[in-house]
């Protein structure tokens, strides 16, 4: 029998295939590139190798963490696993405490283990580090980590939708804190991730305050986690907190702005994971032209994961590809030449 856990990630990812869950509006295009008529280069030739937390990339993309924890997890984490070895691209998984709390759902995570994938990058929300004991906290992190043999370990601000949740944990005070020791402790590099509401100047001053190693700015634009929770509210008739879903929506910061906050507020010296919105290689060449170093996807990639490997290659192949394509548009021929890129505003 499911676990409310399971049930709850089962429901979020058939909410997220099933009914309109995107922000009213993305910022994205609201962006331009000036194309360039006479690029000099050939497109066979663009380079889009890069290092980021000291792996090798080849193409400046992470699928970014989505789900685990109950049995359809499984199959989509192994799908997703199986192009981010193949396009050699980092990779994240949904929040590992189903599995610290039932350990037979291990294996809906460490799936991922099997594969060559140059950035694994474990995952665990904010709130639940506030909850934990600090002398539980190192513990269960080791265990995410070994789990699928992570690389790289994220904390989720994921307040927005804790906070519409009926089930939701909003619990944040001591949560920089949290991170700070984390930071401080763990032997990988620590990345925090927002999930979809953005990170503003300040608090990208505050975090880099700390030892951690990289920003997802996890912009608004793109899936509305109040929106998934409005109609999982709706599911169950639930009408105050399907209204409290509806009401914040399009709640939060819009990604391209989030970078150049979060860029600004850091001095460029934080590595800029951009993730909100990203719904194809163009957008992800207008996130690197503002300033991030990779372009995190997510939605784009979850119904190919649901229906198969192949479908799953043929999309994020086409993502490297639209990509490169707007590189040679733009004449660069590899990614340091994207910050001499002119933007221009709709």
């Amino acid at each position: 029998m499911k676990n409310q856990t399971e049930n709850r990630k089962d429901e979020h990812v058939r909410v997220a295939l099933e009914e309109d869950v995107f922000a009213s509006y993305n910022s994205w295009d609201d962006i331009t590139l000036k194309h360039n008529a006479l690029p000099e280069i050939n497109k066979e030739d663009v380079d889009l190798s890069t290092q980021f937390l000291q792996a090798n990339f080849e193409a400046p993309i992470i699928i970014s963490a989505m789900t685990g924890g109950y049995n359809g997890g499984k199959t989509i984490n192994q799908n997703l696993a199986e192009a981010a070895s193949q396009f050699q691209i980092g990779m994240g998984v949904g929040s590992q405490r189903a599995a610290l709390e039932k350990p037979e759902l291990c294996e809906t995570y460490s799936v991922i283990k099997d594969y060559d994938i140059p950035l694994r990058i474990a995952n665990i929300g904010a709130s639940q580090l506030v909850l934990w004991k600090r002398e539980h906290i190192l513990d269960y992190a080791h265990k995410m980590i070994d789990m699928i043999d992570a690389n790289s370990f994220a904390i989720c601000l994921n307040f927005l939708q804790e906070v519409v949740q009926s089930e939701g944990e909003a619990q944040a005070k001591g949560c920089l804190d949290a991170i700070a020791y984390l930071a401080d402790n763990l032997p990988i590099p620590v990345i925090v991730k927002e999930s979809g509401a953005g990170i503003r100047f300040d608090v990208a001053e505050r975090l880099a305050q700390t030892k951690i190693s990289a920003i997802d700015v996890g912009g608004a634009g793109g899936t509305s986690f109040a929106s998934i929770e409005h109609h999982r509210a709706n599911m169950i008739y639930d009408s105050l907190h399907a209204r409290g879903g509806k009401t914040f929506w399009n709640w939060g910061i819009p990604t391209p702005i989030s970078i150049l906050e979060t860029g600004e507020a850091t001095n460029w010296e934080m590595p800029l994971i951009a993730t909100g919105g990203i719904r194809n290689g163009l957008d992800a060449a207008k996130a690197l032209v503002l300033g991030a170093d990779v372009a995190g996807v997510a939605h784009l990639v979850l119904k190919p994961a649901t229906e198969g490997k192949k479908e799953t290659l043929f999309e994020v192949d086409c993502l490297i590809k639209e990509l490169r394509a707007a590189m040679f548009l733009l004449g660069c021929s590899n990614l340091m030449e994207l910050s001499d890129v002119e933007v221009g505003l709709v």
